[in-house]
């Protein structure tokens, strides 16, 4: 059996406003209410697989569970990183969770962030690796290229029959002419980072090429310790752990790599251009997602989170706008995003890292409006559930229960509110909320006082 290990962990930052470093872009639902990360574990289910083994930033657990669930996909390992690492500890860590479970396994890595148009085609591709990968070898998956494109690493091929080549060399992301050299000598494919192995045979090139880290990486899997549906690693035995990727760590070390060439409709969709490539488009070439009108415009991209957006008398540009952002630029400039990001990020900038929607355990919170002393949100609580236990300082609250029936507790004096009833939380009160129903519950909470961060917070269990 193939144990897929989904790797969750990147940001996106070319995919802003709408990829915060809270909900990145592997977890936007914009396919059909679908997330990329919901569409690749979808991917990778099936008699051939067993259930997935997820690895993410701590700060995405909530999201990873509620999009799991969301799709029905139970029994998966989630493993949260305490901080980002690159792709070389995860590869590891994998194999030795997957030998654990079975000493034969094998491993298919994959990022959570790309797009497959036909995913028959890359099913066929993992059959025909499966075999090289019993018989040793550590298999890449390439993308047969359709443009000389320098935003991806390139992988030389050497000249054999069968579906399964031997690999020459990796190469880096190249300049224009010599993407177009790739192209037309026919042997250069796009490295996807999905690889398939053996458990076995990925510990045992670790052991080669890599002893110290996997060593560390071994002593940090001996800290795991289980918390809900999640499993933590100690962050400090983490933190020693080398930021390296699996190319530079093992692949251009390795003497038994192989690589399958595919051509699935494979897309990484960096950038809002690559997102406009794969939408459906009008007569005009038009993509709209969300409330979008277009007049007398061609090939643009506009995207609505609330309200609505028009677009007048433009060609090739991109039109983004949340909540609490705007982003207007030419299709030819999507890549320069990153630079507005990196820009915002010296300011200190909130836009960049936190998106109105934050995802909890019980369900969410969403930013409506603030100002000075006040605070407004709407929440949502899961059937079910139930929040800590809880004081503030510095704020009281006021809550009015929109849809659902909800028990609240303040100062130990249980009761339950429906439908447009509201109740009041004093400054120091100890208080807490339950769903004891069927149906989400819905709130509006305005918060006042002097401090309305969310470290005004004292936890009472």
């Amino acid at each position: 059996m193939i144990f897929p290990c989904i790797l969750s962990g990147g940001i996106g930052s070319r995919l802003w406003p709408l990829s915060r470093k809270d909900r990145p872009k592997q977890f936007l639902p914009i396919f059909n209410g679908r997330s990329l990360f919901q569409k690749t574990c979808t991917r990778l289910q099936g008699n051939d697989f067993e259930a997935p083994i997820v690895i993410g930033n701590n700060a995405h657990r909530f999201l990873i569970g509620e999009q799991l669930a969301d799709i029905g996909i139970e029994g998966a390992a989630i493993l949260l990183e305490p901080m980002g690492r690159n792709t070389a500890p995860p590869a590891a860590m994998a194999a030795l969770i997957a030998a654990e479970k079975n000493p034969d396994a094998l491993v298919l890595l994959a990022p959570s962030d790309h797009l497959i148009g036909q995913e028959s085609i890359f099913h066929d591709a993992i059959q025909a690796a499966v075999k090289a990968a019993r018989g040793g070898k550590i298999v890449t998956f390439g993308i047969t290229p359709d443009e000389p494109n320098t935003g991806y690493g390139y992988i030389r091929l050497a000249s054999a029959d069968g579906s399964v080549k031997p690999v020459d060399a990796f190469v880096e992301k190249p300049d224009i002419d010599t993407a177009k050299t790739f192209l037309a000598a026919g042997n250069y494919v796009w490295n996807a980072g999905i690889f398939l192995y053996a458990a076995q045979t990925m510990i045992e090139a670790f052991e080669r090429h890599q002893p110290d880290l996997i060593a560390q990486i071994r002593k940090t899997l001996a800290t795991r310790s289980s918390d809900l549906d999640f499993i933590r690693l100690d962050a400090e035995e983490f933190a020693k752990l080398d930021n390296i990727s699996i190319d530079y760590a093992i692949m251009e070390r390795a003497d038994n790599i192989a690589c399958v060439p595919m051509a699935p409709k494979w897309d990484d969709l960096g950038s809002w251009s690559a997102i406009w490539t794969v939408l459906e488009k009008d007569a005009h070439g038009n993509s709209g997602l969300g409330d979008t009108r277009f007049l007398n415009s061609e090939n643009c991209l506009a995207y609505a989170d609330e309200g609505l957006v028009s677009v007048i008398g433009l060609q090739d540009v991109l039109v983004v706008a949340t909540r609490d952002s705007v982003l207007v630029a030419h299709k030819d400039k999507a890549q320069d995003v990153k630079k507005i990001v990196e820009a915002l990020e010296r300011e200190g900038r909130s836009e960049i890292a936190a998106h109105p929607r934050a995802y909890r355990p019980w369900g969410y919170t969403e930013r409506i409006s603030a100002g000075d002393r006040f605070s407004v949100q709407s929440m949502m609580i899961k059937p079910g559930q139930r929040l800590t236990l809880q004081s503030h300082l510095h704020r009281a609250e006021h809550w009015v229960v929109v849809s659902g029936t909800v028990e609240i507790t303040i100062d130990g004096e249980a009761r339950l509110l429906t439908e447009n009833q509201s109740a009041f939380v004093p400054l120091g009160a100890k208080h807490t909320l339950h769903n004891p129903g069927k149906i989400p519950v819905r709130m509006i909470e305005v918060q006042s006082g002097t401090y309305l961060a969310e470290d005004d917070i004292m936890r009472h269990e």
